[in-house]
């Protein structure tokens, strides 16, 4: 067998290249000579070739031990990784120290080619007043990221399989020295993410992510009574899992406008009905609007103060779980009046004096009278 060639020969990079250049040269080359694409007899050998040099030059201290002692510096390489010794470099202190983290980690490695649950997604949907009464059906517009069509997820072009990471030489983490005692402790791989593979022909649509990011039209069935800050659980709309794992949830909150007219109090609808002082002493009967639309008779007895109540019952708000509806609560608001004309100021005069009360030029006025009337 002939003397190896040099690495950077291989990759056709100089040797002052930066990191981003060889993987750009391994990336190019890998693409022509992978078996999968490749059919000539030497592309497999030629392949080997290029994995061996960018295992080097892609790792800081396996390049930095190349430069300066050539193949003899990384002896071993492109021959496959041995076999795992945790002990290689300690003293027996270091061994001692080291047990836990590297058993530890040991443990941890068969768990991270597991299938991984996709992210959950919120999503935050407005709705009027009456839409949160009565229910409604809302369509809405979700980003999310979806397993790759053209791949199925690998992150591989078609017709490719992914190989074994150079770094890592395929365990998924490497060894690192720890800040304390010389422990050496385990930690995931950054070349392949922890995946102990990498695609050396990345999909064309994902750019070997394995998931790309689409907009989604989803129907939305929003109950009647929600209230404010309620949140709608969509199971399975959320983003697509890693290696084949779950979909998350989407999460749709509720933001309800306010209504010119009615506030929510639990189940029931408050509605202030503002009268004059004359329908509040004499009594009357007041169309009173509701949610639904329509109009109902509130009949103000005579005497009524401000801040009296009336029910309508039934008029409010549906019970989320459950069958039924709250009430329409009417609030009763008597305003008095700020401007008069000369001959309703001459008949509140004339029942203020029935009344037994000054009005007029004295210390009280005519709003005073008023308020005695109202009982304020």
């Amino acid at each position: 067998m002939g003397a190896k060639r040099d690495y950077y020969e291989v990759l056709g990079v100089p040797r002052g290249a930066s990191s981003e250049e060889i993987k750009r040269a391994f990336r190019r080359l890998a693409r022509q000579y992978h078996p999968d694409v490749n059919k000539s007899p030497d592309a497999e050998a030629t392949f080997k070739e290029i994995n061996e040099a960018y295992e080097v030059l892609s790792d800081e201290q396996k390049r930095l031990a190349y430069d300066r002692f050539g193949h003899a510096g990384v002896n071993g390489v492109g021959g496959g990784p041995g076999p795992f010794d945790p002990f290689a470099g300690f003293g027996f202190g270091d061994i001692l120290d080291s047990f836990e983290t590297i058993f530890s980690t040991m443990a941890g490695t068969s768990t991270r080619r597991r299938p991984q649950r996709g992210a959950d997604l919120r999503y935050t949907l407005t709705l009027t007043f009456e839409e949160a009464v009565f229910g409604v059906e809302k369509e809405i517009e979700v980003p999310r990221l979806e397993g790759c069509p053209v791949c199925r997820g690998t992150g591989a072009e078609p017709g490719t399989q992914p190989v074994r990471c150079p770094r890592c030489g395929g365990s998924g983490e490497v060894r690192q020295r720890g800040p304390f005692f010389n422990m050496i402790v385990m930690a995931p791989c950054e070349q392949c993410q922890g995946e102990g593979v990498i695609n050396a022909i990345p999909c064309h649509e994902c750019q070997g992510q394995g998931r790309i990011r689409v907009t989604r039209r989803l129907t939305i069935k929003v109950p009647a009574g929600v209230e404010e800050n309620s949140q709608i659980r969509l199971s399975g709309e959320g983003e697509a899992g890693m290696r084949g794992g779950p979909r998350g949830d989407l999460y749709i909150g509720l933001r309800i406008k306010p209504h010119p007219h009615f506030r929510r109090q639990g189940n029931d609808l408050i509605y202030e009905l503002p009268i004059n002082i004359a329908q509040a002493a004499l009594g009357a009967e007041v169309i009173v609007p509701t949610i639904d639309g329509q109009e109902e008779v509130v009949r103000i007895q005579a005497g009524t103060q401000s801040g009296r109540t009336y029910t309508l019952r039934g008029k409010g708000v549906p019970h989320l779980r459950g069958n039924g509806r709250g009430d329409q609560i009417v609030v009763v608001r008597v305003v008095v009046p700020t401007k008069l004309t000369e001959r309703q100021r001459k008949l509140l005069e004339e029942l203020a004096e029935t009344l037994g009360t000054e009005v007029g030029g004295g210390k009280r006025g005519v709003f005073d009278w008023i308020n005695d009337a109202l009982g304020g």
